[in-house]
């Protein structure tokens, strides 16, 4: 078979000869082609080999060293959050460091952009664009925190304690010197306990109890504290660290069962991290990532101060955008359509005319998109006005700005 006529013959074919007319069916509109145009990059962001990565290879694993000794800590951020140049970030599970940020452009969404360069702990480099990698870090990542030289606690000694402080009891750690595989296995097997007594006199008959794994144990460090329960203690301890309380089923002299619940798989400087941080009340804003070996910090969301009552609020999502220029004083008005399913929202109808008028509300709580910690604002409404299907809500000064906490 002839390959060249067989193609010859098929593009010969009639069907295939249209008129001018028939041939604009065929093609795309200029706004189209615009649109499309955009769409299609004309630039991807290829990973290149670092060639001085020996620089930066120290610098992580110092970061990695910070992080399991609690001087940083791994932070989720939000899909609001700004991403700074010189710090150190987790996408996928792979360190990077955004090293700098070039000239800031404001991209098709409205948000600044630019080309970076990041340089990746398996010694690659890029240059992705700054809004892709801060939507990377977001959905599959973490900020680290900055580097905490000293994590400031107290360690009671007794001449930090006043006449208005009372001796609670004292933290200890624990290892355990069991002969048991099972047990002996675990490097980083630590009891985390409180008690109110001297630490050695209460460890005195470890091997007969089964909260010690029925096995004698060495003290690692004990801590003095004051104003401190041990049920709120034992409380913080058990809520941060339940996904890696240790497993195991003891038997005591008589043959009963018993399963200890103080025994934590977690690495010994990130346990004095978490006891200094409970003593000195900060450890609510962390949780404790197991697959890391590290403490992650919460994002807390704000709470409202500001007095509302007697006051008509309504409350409305908007763009970040358009969120912050309100914030600048460059938006002062705020519009919403008008439409079927939002009518008995932005308007009433009044009983005593059967006429329909517009909703006057003092002002607006406006939320930045709809994930969970999300920044917010409550703006004066000066005026409501209607026009072109569209109500209007003329803003006065901003009563309240509330962002999340880190």
């Amino acid at each position: 078979m002839d390959i060249d006529k067989e193609l010859k013959s098929l593009l010969d074919d009639p069907l295939l000869n249209v008129n001018k007319e028939e041939e604009s069916l065929f093609d795309i509109p200029q706004d189209m082609r615009k649109i499309i145009a955009k769409k299609k990059a004309d630039y991807v962001a290829q990973h290149k080999l670092c060639e001085n990565f020996e620089d930066y290879k120290p610098l992580f694993e110092k970061v990695h060293q910070d992080l399991k000794e609690g001087k940083r800590s791994l932070v989720k951020i939000n899909k609001t959050a700004t991403l700074t140049a010189g710090r150190y970030y987790f996408v996928s599970g792979q360190m990077l460091l955004l090293e700098w940020i070039g000239e800031l452009k404001r991209s098709s969404n409205f948000l600044p952009d630019a080309r970076t360069r990041c340089i990746y702990e398996n010694g690659t480099e890029s240059d992705i664009l700054l809004q892709t990698l801060r939507k990377n870090v977001v959905g599959d990542g973490y900020a680290i925190s900055d580097l905490q030289e000293n994590i400031d606690t107290q360690f009671f000694n007794s001449s930090d304690i006043t006449t208005e402080d009372k001796v609670t009891g004292y933290i200890y750690v624990l290892s355990s010197l069991s002969d048991d595989p099972a047990i002996k296995k675990e490097k980083n097997l630590y009891k985390i306990g409180f008690t109110t007594n001297n630490v050695e006199l209460r460890i005195a008959n470890a091997e007969n109890e089964p909260t010690y794994l029925m096995a004698p144990v060495k003290i690692v460090a004990t801590y003095k504290v004051v104003n401190l329960n041990s049920q709120k203690f034992e409380d913080l301890i058990h809520q941060l660290l339940m996904p890696v309380q240790f497993q195991v089923l003891v038997y005591d002299e008589n043959g009963f069962e018993h399963q200890p619940q103080e025994w934590f798989i977690v690495p010994l400087p990130v346990v004095d991290v978490i006891i200094k941080k409970i003593m000195d009340g900060t450890i609510v804003g962390y949780t404790y990532n197991s697959q890391m070996e590290c403490l992650e910090k919460r994002i807390v969301k704000a709470k409202s101060t500001f007095d509302t009552s007697g006051m008509k609020v309504l409350t409305l999502n908007i763009k970040k955008v358009y969120f912050d220029e309100i914030m600048r004083g460059e938006k002062t008005i705020e519009y919403r359509e008008l439409k079927q399913t939002t009518l008995n929202k932005y308007t009433y109808i009044d009983e005593s005319d059967g006429k329909r008028y517009l909703r006057r509300y003092d002002a607006l709580r406006l939320f930045v998109g709809y994930q969970k910690d999300k920044e917010s604002a409550l703006v004066q409404v000066v005026d409501t006005t209607y026009a072109n299907g569209n109500v209007e809500y003329h803003l006065g000064m901003v009563l309240e700005h509330i962002t999340p906490i880190s």
